[in-house]
């Protein structure tokens, strides 16, 4: 696709969000939710330039970078701020400087960072500042939600989780490269299984299990849970070996078991999956108001504005999609689903288009990392896993989730623009 065409298909499509922000201002205040358009239509204007500024920048610095994956997300963030203002008004003015910010920095990775295997060489300087931004929310966190994940910075408050699994896939991918025929064939036979000697797999499980153990002390397993499905998919894109993944999956079963002995707040949101209708006035009264709200919607929906979405709690973090499906119907739930698999599946196409090892890795880990988070908590919202409190990638309200979901597309950009993928 040459560089002409692929920059008219992104103008094409930004043309498509821009005019869909301002449907779905019209709609809402069409069905009275809102009373006042003018700092709406203000905050989408400036949305929009944001978008066209970036298009342009792209455009003047000649990516011939993915042309779709940037306008899937932006119309998920669209999605996200029409659910905002419809839920929450007085967040949307923050959720949309997030949102600037984010977009900022995706153009930052994406057309000024020059070649993104230069993150190979300084692997262990990442993993350690990783690991020193999840030490600083356990002594100076605060909690929120049950879960001891944040960090109060005066003004705003910053979940460093949503950062360190970047820098966890990063880390991943250049170790898993370096020693990657180490990891394939294995050293030493344990039980009739090829494995690496400790002094290369020690590193890898230090880290991982230091990551663990820390956010267990958190108790934000919904990041455990996506930093162990990331660590073992990648573990597995490396190598090809499923004994990795048939053992990951052991040690995780027995540590979600340990977990649910040793966490009250484990206990709770098993114990909600399993039967919410046991407490339907107390802890399990969210979970319960989400499958009304979803089946509500029905096949075509209440109509944005006319529901009762609010009746959730936390609806514009955690629940924020059945929110949506209660107003768009079937229809628009698998409408917001198909853009994830779409936004995913050129992910992984980035991945295998990379020329180098380390851009494989790295776009396939980053991509695992979105369909994982999206998969659970969507899992969650329709009680098909435990609620673990995750966001929403580009749609939940939230700067820090937001922001990184941002950075992790902004160099699956810089990885497509340098191979031409």
């Amino acid at each position: 696709m040459s560089l002409g065409i692929i920059r008219r298909v992104e103008k094409g499509l930004f043309t498509i969000i821009i005019t869909f922000l301002g449907l779905g201002i019209a709609s809402l205040f069409a069905a009275d939710s809102i009373k006042d358009v003018r700092l709406p239509l203000t905050l989408a204007l400036l949305v929009a330039i944001t978008f066209i500024g970036a298009h342009v920048l792209l455009e003047k610095r000649k990516s011939t970078a993915d042309p779709y994956i940037f306008p899937l997300a932006a119309m998920m963030s669209v999605i996200g701020l029409i659910m905002i203002l419809r839920l929450s008004p007085d967040l949307v003015v923050r959720q949309t400087i997030w949102l600037m910010a984010g977009v900022a920095i995706f153009i930052l990775i994406a057309a000024g960072l020059r070649d993104y295997r230069f993150l190979e060489e300084y692997k262990y300087i990442y993993i350690f500042c990783g690991l020193l931004l999840l030490l600083s929310t356990i002594l100076f966190g605060t909690t929120v939600g049950g879960a001891r994940s944040w960090l109060n910075l005066g003004y705003f408050k910053f979940q460093p989780s949503e950062l360190v699994k970047i820098i966890l896939v990063i880390f991943l991918s250049s170790y898993l490269e370096e020693k990657k025929e180490i990891f394939t064939q294995g050293t030493r036979s344990f039980f009739g299984i090829q494995v690496p000697s400790l002094q290369y797999i020690g590193p890898l499980l230090i880290m991982w299990g230091f990551s663990l153990v820390l956010l267990i002390f958190q108790k934000d397993l919904g990041a455990a849970l996506i930093f162990f499905g990331a660590f073992l998919a990648m573990i597995f894109i490396a190598t090809g070996r499923w004994s990795y993944i048939f053992s990951g999956i052991l040690l995780f079963a027995i540590g979600a078991l340990l977990c649910y002995f040793l966490f009250y707040h484990v206990q709770v949101r098993v114990n909600i999956w399993l039967n919410p209708w046991n407490d339907i006035e107390g802890k399990g009264y969210q979970i319960i108001q989400s499958l009304f709200a979803i089946g509500s919607g029905g096949l075509y929906g209440t109509g944005l504005g006319l529901g009762h979405p609010k009746l959730i709690p936390a609806v514009h973090t955690d629940f924020v999609f059945s929110a949506w499906a209660e107003e768009t119907g079937l229809l628009g739930a698998v409408a917001l689903i198909i853009i994830y698999c779409l936004l995913i599946y050129r992910g992984f196409t980035i991945a295998l288009k990379a020329g180098d090892g380390f851009g494989t890795l790295l776009a396939a880990g980053l991509t695992t990392l979105l369909a994982i988070q999206t998969l659970v908590i969507v899992g969650g919202v329709i009680k098909l896993f435990p609620l673990t409190g995750v966001t929403l990638p580009f749609v939940s309200y939230g700067g820090s989730s937001l922001v990184s979901n941002y950075i992790l597309l902004g160099l699956l950009m810089n990885i497509s623009a340098k191979n031409g993928a």
